[in-house]
């Protein structure tokens, strides 16, 4: 794949793909991480000359729904508020252009200067983005001379904003590239898919609610890891489906079959929890007992919230030994004060490894050791959970990805 700066983009429109899916509140960004993660693929494109046309989806629009409810969507998910933000960090104007075809920004495509930025409204406006609609993409790929991938968040959809735009590009002999961002995801976690023997031990950590959202990981970590730790809610249908009693835990029963084979297969590289910690509710409002089980059978009228101290010291050994470490899905309701010590324990065993290349991938894990100051003490944080989990699912291919090269 060609990387951003082997382009030689001066004075050509240059449309680049990156993820501005930020939380807005009232019109305002909470959070702009998102955007300054694409700085320095902007920024390079505008030092080399390039004229910088910018795409991104925001939130959702169902094009389904009653067509004044789509547009109190497009109303709640305009891109203007992002604008405003881009234009204050690079220190420039940046053009925004409040539709996403016709006339008005066809001209200010066409009148973009070297080194000027335009960014367009919200892909997500378009029912077609979603689909892949040809003739969207011919429309998008007619205003560059080029297309940068620099949206790994979204590398895992085959949209025309993503997979339409450099399909039509190559077939013009047009370059198409990877920029910063999406360069340092790849070539990270192919890292956790193409393990070397330098990098064993390997230990992966998967948590999060659902055993059904992480089949198609676990199957491929099986075949890479030395040992998978399982943590979280979906530790509970594995419990379940060993003859455990899981109480009001969250258990999906369509998936029992699956844990239970799973769980026979691994041959002893699967580690579930030991301990629990249990409460009456998961509503703190509501809740009155929080206790701690020395063993995994959760009574009626109880849930597991968290892994409890015995597999903290469990898990913490396992990541130990690690050269390399995965790690996607919290142990617990870190959200919530008394569950946080299983999410803190994987935190501060990963932070201890010498040597060692940890991955956070991203979602809810990502959140979490950024909000327990961890996030510098590992190797990569990847920027997108569900395209994370899906490269690692798929032995490193993704649509957004595989189109570009």
């Amino acid at each position: 794949m060609l990387t951003v700066k082997q382009l030689d983009v001066k004075g050509k429109r240059v449309i680049v793909r990156v993820d501005f899916n930020v939380p807005l509140k009232g019109g305002e960004i909470r959070d702009d991480n998102r955007i300054v993660a694409a700085l320095p693929t902007i920024k390079e494109l505008i030092a080399k000359g390039a004229r910088v046309i910018l795409m991104s989806h925001l939130g959702k629009v169902k094009h389904k729904e009653a067509p004044e409810v789509v547009e109190e969507q497009k109303k709640k998910n305009n891109m203007a508020p992002v604008a405003k933000r881009l234009s204050e960090l690079l220190g420039q104007e940046v053009v925004f252009v409040p539709v996403t075809r016709g006339e008005e920004l066809e001209k200010a495509a066409n009148a973009l200067k070297d080194g000027q930025v335009l960014l367009m409204q919200n892909t997500r406006y378009e029912k077609g983005e979603e689909k892949n609609d040809p003739e969207l993409a011919a429309i998008w790929a007619k205003l560059g001379d080029a297309f940068v991938m620099d949206a790994f968040g979204s590398a895992h959809r085959a949209h025309a904003s993503t997979y339409g735009i450099p399909e039509l590009l190559k077939k013009e002999h047009k370059p198409v590239a990877v920029g910063y961002l999406v360069e340092k995801e790849v070539a990270n976690l192919t890292r956790c898919v193409d393990v070397k023997p330098s990098d064993r031990p390997y230990v992966a950590i998967l948590g999060g609610l659902k055993v059904s959202d992480k089949i198609k990981v676990i199957d491929s970590l099986l075949g890479k890891c030395d040992k998978i730790l399982i943590g979280g809610a979906m530790a509970f249908t594995f419990f379940k489906a060993l003859g455990h009693s899981t109480g009001t835990s969250p258990v999906e029963d369509d998936q029992l079959e699956y844990a239970r084979n799973c769980f026979a297969k691994a041959h002893g590289k699967i580690v579930l929890p030991v301990d629990t910690i249990v409460g009456d509710s998961f509503d703190p409002a509501e809740r009155t007992t929080i206790s701690i089980l020395p063993s995994v059978d959760v009574p009626e009228g109880f849930q597991g919230l968290d892994i409890g101290p015995k597999t903290r010291e469990l898990f913490a050994n396992e990541i130990s030994k690690a050269k390399m470490l995965f790690w996607n899905g919290p142990m617990g309701v870190f959200e919530q004060e008394e569950f946080q010590k299983g999410t803190l324990a994987i935190c501060e065993a990963a932070s201890e490894l010498k040597d060692a290349f940890t991955v956070c991938g991203g979602g809810d894990s990502a959140a979490a050791i950024k909000q327990f100051g961890y996030a510098k003490k590992f190797s990569h944080v990847s920027t997108g959970g569900g395209a994370s989990l899906e490269m690692i699912e798929n032995d490193g291919h993704l649509p957004g990805i595989d189109v570009l090269k």
